[in-house]
């Protein structure tokens, strides 16, 4: 065989002495007795692929016009957070995490479901340190959303357009996750690994842009930095709505992010909304929109503050807002009241889920009170959802009394004696078409598993705002009009 050549044996030598030079890898530090080792925390990956195994969590079916999300199991990861470290995971669920009485935790301990540095907990007064590793299996369930079909507008080697349905959420987030576009893509028409553009309130119908590559992404995400794309809107709101065009420019406050609300109030950024009226059948209108600003519910606000509301949109056109409903940011109430209001509303119409929370969510209360919760799930897409809710159960806490009213009346009983041999079980039932809960899909600890709730109808998944385009320098996508934006349409 040939000996390498000069160039080459110099390289090997020089690799050679690096490693004979190189500092020794730091030794683990011995523990004091009966000290706890804690490792190293992990890295990473970066991205927004979600792979065939997230995909596979559980299965759809469909009832009553709607798309329904078989009960499944969930790993809820975090690490340990600041506040946390020198108090016990015990006193943790007590103050942080009161969604769940601490039965619920004691129960989900013995069945193996609390795990901390992937080892199972075997008392909950151990004491956390700085990069404890927490996991948390749930049996998870998805609100339900409208069972009418994604439409893929355009796809080639660049991007991929499609019309989003009302009710669907662009991306994980909340209480959704396989009910959301980017799942149901990679699921059912095999589209992975996108990157989204820009997004859509979850009750915003439209087109929807997602770029195949890295570099795409970048280059049209420059195009957004700069302002040069266009996206053009159609609504129907209530009322005869000026013939002349109307620009409203009140800056936008966000009062609360966990219910997604928001109102026009000087402190407020700073937001464009250009208004044109195409139709009125004497009744409503339909009216064309250009944000040129993209504020979180802009174009809802803008409208609501002009005096003329989506005609069914479940947030700014309620009764909560006073008798103008919120017209040149008349509200009478403190934002508190208002949101309070508001949910009551929904509540007496057993129509929470419209707003993407429960009551669950409702009878808690964040200490980061109102902090990236929001119910129009506008947080990042995580390709390793480690910290999708960044949470060991819903990220909430709130009043005892509340809490235990949630739960029946024997259920921390019941708690109590159960979780011994509790284990894992699947949550599949296949060629299942109806909604009722089978053996195969109850979980013995879930507290959802026991409740029972109203479907929200077809109809109230639906509301009149449509992104009808979105157009740059190099492309132009449209979708059709829909059906209730025509001039003739009636309720």
């Amino acid at each position: 065989m040939a000996e390498p050549g000069p160039g080459l044996k110099a390289e090997v030598e020089k690799v050679d002495e690096e490693k004979e030079t190189a500092a020794p890898a730091p030794k683990k530090r011995r523990l004091a007795a009966g000290e706890r080792y804690v490792p190293p925390p992990r890295k990473l990956r970066s991205g927004v692929s979600f792979s065939a195994a997230h995909f596979a969590e559980t299965s759809y079916y469909f009832e009553g016009g709607l798309r329904k999300v078989r009960p499944y199991y969930y790993d809820f990861r975090t690490y340990c957070k600041g506040r946390w470290v020198g108090r016990s995971l015990l006193q943790v669920f007590s103050t942080e995490f009161r969604a769940q009485p601490l039965a619920y935790y004691r129960a989900a301990a013995r069945a193996g479901r609390l795990r901390l540095n992937e080892e199972p907990v075997q008392d909950l007064d151990v004491v956390l340190k700085n990069n404890d590793f927490l996991r948390n299996t749930v049996h998870r369930h998805e609100p339900p959303v409208t069972a009418q079909p994604i439409q893929i507008l355009v796809e080639n080697d660049e991007v991929v357009v499609v019309d989003k349905p009302s009710s669907l959420p662009v991306h994980p987030c909340g209480r959704f996750r396989h009910n959301t576009v980017i799942f149901i893509l990679g699921k059912e028409h095999d589209l992975k690994e996108l990157h989204t553009i820009h997004r859509l309130d979850r009750m915003t119908s439209g087109v929807l842009m997602f770029a195949k590559t890295v570099e795409v992404s970048k280059r049209i995400d420059e195009q957004v930095r700069e302002r040069q794309l266009e996206k053009e809107y159609v609504c129907r709101v209530v009322g005869e709505f000026p013939e002349h065009e109307v620009v409203c420019e009140e800056p936008i406050l966000v009062v609360s992010y966990k219910v997604g609300v928001c109102r026009v109030d000087p402190k407020g950024k700073c937001c464009k909304t250009i208004f044109q009226r195409l139709s009125y059948n004497g009744k409503s209108s339909v009216v064309k929109c250009l944000p040129r600003t993209g504020r979180t519910h802009q174009i809802r606000v803008h409208l609501q503050y002009l005096g003329y509301p989506i005609v069914n949109d479940p947030i700014y056109n309620m009764e909560a807002w006073g008798p103008e409903k919120g017209k040149g940011g008349k509200i009478g109430k403190t934002d508190e009241e208002l949101l309070k209001a508001l949910v009551e509303e929904h509540r007496s119409k057993q129509s929470l889920d419209i707003l993407g929370i429960s009551e669950e969510d409702l009878n808690s209360n964040a200490e980061n009170n109102d902090s990236g919760n929001s119910s129009e799930c506008t947080e990042s897409v995580q390709a390793d959802p480690i910290s999708e809710n960044s949470c060991l159960a819903e990220d909430i806490k709130g009043s005892e009394t509340e809490e235990i009213a949630a739960y029946p009346l024997n259920f921390n009983t019941n708690l109590e004696t159960r979780g011994k041999n509790t284990e894992l079980g699947s949550c599949e039932n296949e060629g299942r078409q109806t909604g009722q809960k089978s053996s195969e899909e109850r979980d013995p600890l879930c507290v959802e598993c026991k409740i029972t709730r109203r479907d929200p109808s077809p109809k109230e998944l639906v509301m009149y705002l449509h992104a009808l385009r979105y157009k740059g320098a190099e492309f132009d996508y449209c979708s059709k009009m829909p059906e209730w934006a025509m001039e003739d349409w009636e309720e």
